[in-house]
């Protein structure tokens, strides 16, 4: 109990911190991103958007973590609401609409954004994002690290907003000492905490190190207590409680004021800021899974995101998303559930309303060196191990890809070039491997119908006739080629081509066009095309027996064969080599003693004391013979009909076919010699006429006739020393 309790406050206690430095983080950007998006209307209006803001952290943080499911993600207001915000503020702005309805209209555009998320949710279109391969999530992961310290150099080195990176970093006449020597205290401190204390996060030690080392530095220069147009400093956030209330209520009397045709106006522009906020989110959300080994639910996670901004509108605040740089803050400060997203929005409002002034002095270069630590932990230095094999060198060039245009041009983008390269890694991969897995001549592969001396050998003789490939994997345009260069050797003298698919995966239109001239080819000269094993069920859910149905593929000739496994298509074509059907052995006659094979060579004056001791016995179709553990001591000798052997498999449940025995053969002679009991079922599988020789009979012959019981133990012993032969041929063939 006394561990349970210490384990749930250690939750609270992380989720408190966690969220507190996430509200760091997240509060000042919102201010940030409302004020871009605002002030594109006009100055006047700058005052707004930090409330804006304000209002859409808050609303967000106390939505979306509550219905979503992904732990430690933080949602707020983000930079491709304010990209897309802004210029639809500015497009209105160049058409003459007037501020006030532009206001509105913003406030509709986050409503019917949000209302998209939910629709996408529901639909379950967030499920795709599992599709994405590591290399992406790799790539989008080192990607949004560089560019967390690309944004933040600026902002660590004092320079003024706009400025480059690289031009900051070429430019050191534009450093702010102060600003720099502020992150860089807060990045050690970030850095060297962890190895000191865990008790506290090293993100807010980090940063209370750089405030304090920011009022150090303003005891020797009083410009730098001055909050007014200090740019080291977070600066002033504005507003009032009574502002932010008046802001609401007015904000939805007004919004009858627009028009159906301006509200279906912004359908386009929702559609676009929806995917954007959505692929944000879900981003974050398997970068965080990478970096925690967790997994969201991706659809409940949009749900939770379009509820979060419908709220944020309706507040009259910005929509956002799931943001990465408030997330990793909250993971490096020891949030650990989704509470730590509600603790960020409740602090967001109470910042506001009763420490403003407190934020207010927190210096921009201490929040730019803990992203520039938080962005250096992101970068996957792990994937330089694909550099040591030349088996996954393409692997590390699709992060590579990924990176590149995520910090030249965009993630989005970097999202789909490394999706792009994946699945040409895929096809890729698919072409380098085999879809033959084996490839089997008839002489040495026998069904599991149990043949006789002779018959065996006339199958081993026209072997050459069959031929059995084993395929796997994918048969697609890909491996086509692949295929007919294995199947066409084999199209000129085999008259029977065996494709064994139980292993395959997949097959497209183009290689059901190539087994199609297979066919065709075969059937010119007679030969036969042989499918077993069609998969009905694959994980896709086609059903390759049916597609090979519409494609014609096996309902036009007689020369397409399709069995159901294996062993049943080459039980089949050694029929046809035998010249025997179950038509035709079903008229033959009973057979008597001497007509038996191991009795074939005996004497009929030997064999009339053995027929004595033999019991006649009829057999009905699905009849069973033997039960599985039943006493060994009967040998059944079949004079017509056939009989199936099975084990019991795991459970019980179902059984596996091993032999299957026919006239003139015998069975149950591994039991009956060693006197122990039946570790198989045998099953009539037609109606069956047996000969049986029970134990004590066999007894007593062995006593009066001891030749001839020698005689029949030596050709018991002889067949099943064949069939064992045949066996270890079968084992070889199939191991090479």
């Amino acid at each position: 109990m006394e561990l349970a309790i210490k384990f749930r406050n250690d939750k609270l206690v992380g989720d408190f911190w966690g969220g507190t430095a996430a509200m760091l983080v997240a509060l000042p950007s919102a201010i940030a991103f409302g004020v871009t998006i605002y002030a594109a209307i006009g100055p006047a209006y700058a005052g707004l958007g930090a409330l804006a803001g304000i209002l859409g952290a808050t609303a967000l943080g106390l939505v979306s973590p509550a219905l979503g499911g992904t732990n430690r993600l933080i949602t707020a207001p983000c930079a491709p609401a304010a990209a897309v915000l802004s210029a639809f503020a500015i497009e209105l702005v160049h058409s003459g609409v007037a501020p006030a309805s532009i206001v509105l209209m913003l406030t509709a555009l986050g409503l019917v954004s949000g209302l998209v998320q939910l629709m996408l949710g529901f639909m379950g279109i967030g499920s795709l994002i599992k599709y994405i391969p590591f290399p992406v999530v790799s790539g989008y992961l080192t990607g949004v690290g560089l560019i967390i310290i690309g944004s933040q150099i600026p902002k660590f080195l004092g320079v003024a907003s706009g400025t480059t990176w690289w031009r900051a970093l070429i430019s050191p006449e534009l450093w702010r000492w102060e600003s720099a020597l502020v992150g860089a205290v807060t990045a050690a401190v970030m850095i060297i905490a962890p190895l000191v204390t865990r008790v506290v996060p090293a993100a807010i030690l980090g940063l209370l190190a750089g405030i304090v080392t920011y009022f150090g530095i303003a005891t020797t220069d009083e410009a730098l207590l001055v909050m007014q147009g200090n740019k080291l400093i977070i600066g002033p956030l504005g507003g009032t409680a009574a502002s932010m209330l008046d802001a609401i209520t007015g904000r939805w009397q007004e919004i009858g004021e627009l028009k159906l045709s301006q509200i279906g106006g912004l359908l386009g522009t929702a559609f676009t800021l929806a995917v954007l906020l959505s692929i944000d989110t879900l981003k974050t959300a398997v970068v965080l899974d990478a970096l925690t080994r967790g997994r969201h639910d991706s659809n409940r996670e949009l749900i939770a995101q379009g509820l979060g901004n419908v709220a944020s509108a309706c507040a009259g605040g910005m929509p956002g998303a799931g943001q990465m740089g408030a997330t990793l803050v909250n993971l490096a400060s020891g949030g650990q559930t989704r509470a730590s997203g509600v603790v960020e929005g409740v602090l967001a409002l109470i910042a506001f309303l009763a420490l403003g002034s407190f934020i207010a002095w927190i210096p921009v270069g201490a929040l730019a060196g803990i992203l520039i630590v938080v962005g250096f932990r992101m970068i996957d230095r792990q994937s330089l191990h694909l550099l040591e094999s030349p088996w996954t060198m393409l692997d590390f060039i699709v992060i590579v890809a990924v990176v590149a245009v995520a910090v030249g041009y965009s993630l989005i983008a970097a999202s789909a070039v490394g999706v792009a390269l994946a699945m040409f890694l895929f096809i890729r991969e698919q072409l380098s491997s085999t879809v033959i897995r084996s490839k089997i001549d008839g002489g040495s592969r026998f069904s599991k119908r149990v043949r006789l001396r002779q018959h065996m050998e006339t199958l081993e003789q026209n072997g050459g006739q069959t031929v059995i490939l084993e395929l796997q994997g994918s048969l697609f345009f890909g491996t086509k080629d692949q295929l007919y260069k294995a199947l066409e050797p084999e199209l000129r003298d085999r008259k029977y081509v065996v494709l064994d698919l139980r292993r395959v995966q997949s097959v497209d239109v183009t290689a059901v066009h190539l087994l199609s001239q297979v066919r065709d080819s075969l059937s010119a000269r007679d030969a036969y095309l042989v499918f077993s094993s069609l998969p009905q069920n694959l994980p896709n859910g086609r059903n390759i027996a049916e597609f090979f149905d519409q494609m014609e593929l096996t309902t036009t000739t007689e020369h397409v064969k399709v069995f159901a496994g294996l062993d049943d298509a080459v039980e089949w074509i050694e029929d046809q080599i035998l010249g025997e059907s179950q038509v035709q052995l079903a008229d033959l006659p009973a057979l008597e003693v001497h007509d038996l094979e191991i009795f074939k060579d005996r004497k009929e004056e030997t064999l009339i004391d053995l027929v004595e001791c033999l019991d006649r016995r009829s057999v009905a179709k699905e009849e069973k013979v033997y039960s599985f553990g039943d006493p060994g001591n009967e040998l059944y000798l079949i004079r017509k009909g056939a009989v199936r052997i099975t084990l019991p498999m795991a459970g019980g449940s179902s059984r596996y076919h091993t032999l299957t025995y026919g006239r003139g053969d015998f069975f149950g002679g591994m039991a009956f010699l060693s006197q122990m009991t039946r570790l198989n079922d045998a099953t009539a599988i037609e109606d069956t006429e047996l000969f049986v020789l029970r134990r004590e009979q066999f007894e007593r012959l062995r006593e009066e006739h001891k030749r001839l019981a020698v005689q029949i133990v030596e050709a018991v012993a002889k067949v099943l020393a064949l069939r064992l032969r045949y066996a270890d041929k079968e084992l070889l063939a199939l191991q090479e």
